[in-house]
């Protein structure tokens, strides 16, 4: 480990009610963090996201993509996704992700912001494919960003700076009382790889 690297084996929830948020720090070095970064940029099928709100056809900024063990199904925003089978990196970060949160995971969501004015609204990962009150696990390559939690009855809100190869984990009730989302911020010019590790279940 180098000096960029702050990892944290316990870390402590990040919530104070209603929900488990474990921030784990950086679990990657800056040079291991870069390599994944270029290569999750040059080998994933990136798409530009397309969803329906309020009637209408969006094609969003961003970029997606959705991979899994299976060709499993995966609908949100009203759009339906087929994963693509795991790439040898996926399955790496996978392994990696499963021993530091004790948990495992069939399917992965990424999405690659090409700078900080592209980011996510308010929202919970609550469909109905994935494992109720099961965990999800976000790594993020590139650029830091700010992320934040809002408590759906009291408003309250947590927020934190997501790193360069760092890893958070979400589960128990969290998607049930807390809304999360990415602000989108002028000040990140940098890209920035987010993957999402989760559980889908038939």
């Amino acid at each position: 480990m180098d000096l960029f690297t702050q990892f944290s084996e316990n870390p402590s929830n990040l919530l104070p009610k209603d929900g488990t948020a474990l921030y784990y720090g950086t679990i990657f070095g800056r040079d291991t963090s870069d390599t994944y970064f270029e290569t999750l940029k040059n080998t994933i099928a990136w798409k530009h996201d397309e969803v329906r709100m309020f009637g209408k056809h969006i094609v969003t900024k961003r970029k997606v993509a959705w991979y899994a063990s299976s060709a499993l199904s995966y609908t949100y925003a009203n759009q339906t996704k087929t994963a693509l089978p795991f790439t040898e990196t996926l399955v790496a970060l996978k392994k990696e992700v499963e021993a530091t949160t004790k948990a495992t995971y069939n399917s992965c969501l990424l999405n690659l912001y090409h700078n900080g004015t592209e980011g996510m609204s308010w929202h919970t990962d609550n469909e109905k494919e994935l494992q109720p009150n099961g965990a999800i696990a976000s790594l993020s390559f590139g650029a830091e960003r700010k992320f934040a939690f809002k408590h759906r009855e009291t408003k309250e809100v947590v927020s934190l700076v997501l790193q360069h190869g760092s890893l958070l984990l979400m589960k128990d009730t969290i998607q049930q009382h807390w809304l999360h989302r990415l602000p989108p911020t002028k000040k990140v010019q940098q890209p920035r790889i987010n993957l999402t590790f989760r559980t889908i279940v038939s």
